[in-house]
């Protein structure tokens, strides 16, 4: 069931990068942030009350566990930042890497209070297979300049800040649940996101006051990342940090591919071939795992 909700979030994801995508082109990619952020807080809360359920936790915990709305923030800066100077399908591919990478490492010392799950030889051809996909997918022809190379960087580092954030989440929602820690998360993020729209040289904050678009369904992607908070907040926990962020990135990439056919008839088909070489490592790894405790449920 788990390895089901990994492939949710990674369609949520792909559907809340669509409307935001949308909501970008209105308002710009600042004030985009803090508008979805602001309309996850308002929904947030509503389902909160509406469950009567807790906002905060009645305990004390450490103020580290609070900060993964923050961490997250800087997964669509970096990527903001990343976006026109190299690809999109680099910019993923760059960011799934950054995933990978923070994964093993969380997964081998149990950082942020994570189980700990050491890497095992029998998963190395799916890990090289995730590999190739990651490369399949890098298109650096553009050549090499500082900007570039800075781009680069940062689209590696959203990658192991989208890790960090829902790990950090998942601590919180152990202690609050995890439409709670949903809301906490976008609570957190909702003043930097608007300090960082107010701040920002060339950025209009005053297009937020401008009357809403007739086209209603952009707004929706700060409920979508209200429920794609929450999938991974019950997730996180459950499956192994690289496990959770091949298969999100999968349901993402396949998702992404699907909606560019229905919206632009067109896609990309480096990301779709790279997504199948990704996806097809997680199968080895699930199907090498699978045999395996089948073969020690036969010894006992």
């Amino acid at each position: 069931m788990y390895n089901l909700f990994a492939l949710l979030s990674g369609f949520i994801i792909a559907i809340v990068v669509t409307f935001n995508g949308q909501l970008t082109a209105v308002y710009g990619n600042y004030n985009a942030t803090f508008i979805l952020h602001l309309i996850a807080v308002i929904f947030s809360f509503l389902i909160l009350k509406l469950s009567k359920k807790k906002l905060f936790p009645s305990e004390k915990l450490p103020l580290w566990f609070y900060l993964g709305g923050a961490v997250g923030l800087f997964n669509a800066f970096f990527q903001n930042f990343a976006f026109g100077k190299i690809s999109l399908t680099s910019i993923l591919a760059l960011a799934l890497f950054g995933q990978m990478v923070a994964s093993l490492f969380i997964d081998r010392f149990g950082s942020f209070g994570m189980e700990r799950h050491p890497f095992k030889k029998s998963s190395t051809l799916g890990f090289i297979f995730s590999l190739l996909g990651v490369f399949v997918m890098l298109d650096l022809s553009s050549g090499f300049n500082a900007v570039v190379v800075l781009a680069i960087v940062l689209a590696f580092a959203s990658g192991i800040t989208t890790v960090i954030s829902r790990s950090i989440n998942g601590r919180l929602a152990k202690h609050t649940g995890s439409m709670s820690g949903s809301f906490i998360n976008h609570l957190v993020g909702l003043p930097l996101a608007l300090l960082v729209a107010l701040l920002m040289p060339g950025n209009d904050i005053s297009l937020v006051l401008q009357q809403p678009s007739p086209q209603w369904w952009i707004y929706l992607g700060g409920i979508a990342g209200v429920f794609l908070v929450f999938v991974l907040n019950v997730t996180v926990m459950k499956l192994s940090s690289l496990r959770l962020s091949l298969l999100s990135f999968v349901g993402q990439v396949f998702l992404s591919v699907l909606l560019d056919l229905l919206l632009e008839s067109t896609f990309s088909r480096i990301t779709l071939y790279g997504g199948l070489i990704v996806a097809a490592g997680v199968g080895l790894n699930m199907l090498i795992e699978y045999l395996q405790e089948s073969r020690q449920k036969e010894r006992k």
